[in-house]
């Protein structure tokens, strides 16, 4: 990711002319729209792994994160199967989308070319895994699920 001017880019390689390059639709938004490549037709409970057309260049030390847009969730009941998608530093291939359609009675239709997702750009720590005899105290322990009581 190179900056100038405090504004960062990423690089994008169209593996199909009709992919469509992700943009934010306003500024100061987190996410990148990435978009299908060819018509989607879910039935409902339906998975699908849907093109992009697009690789990139996800940078050293950066991680791709490709998450749900709120707003196909909200109307549409559709989200990824495997959300967030990881797309690691090193990937280069082309950037698919797990699409899951949750609604229980309408199908979810898509033309080429709409929105289906975001991709997010974060700064990822790369640690090294020990092996411990024991770890550090806390407060919480080993509480997990539910152990708040909310």
């Amino acid at each position: 990711m190179s900056e100038s001017s405090g504004v960062s880019t990423i690089a994008f390689r169209r593996l199909d002319p009709a992919a469509v390059i992700p943009l934010r639709q306003h500024p100061g938004d987190a996410g990148l729209d990435l978009c299908c490549l060819e018509p989607i037709h879910l039935e409902p409970g339906d998975r699908a792994m849907v093109p992009t057309g697009l690789a990139v260049a996800i940078p050293e030390g950066h991680v791709g994160l490709v998450v749900p847009r709120s707003g196909l969730a909200a109307r549409h009941g559709i989200s990824l199967v495997n959300a967030p998608g990881t797309i690691d530093a090193g990937y280069r291939g082309e950037l698919r989308v797990l699409l899951l359609n949750s609604d229980r009675e309408q199908p979810f239709i898509a033309s080429s070319g709409e929105r289906i997702a975001q991709l997010l750009v974060l700064p990822v720590a790369l640690p090294v895994a020990v092996e411990v005899d024991e770890l550090g105290e806390t407060a919480r322990g080993d509480g997990g699920f539910g152990s708040t009581g909310r």
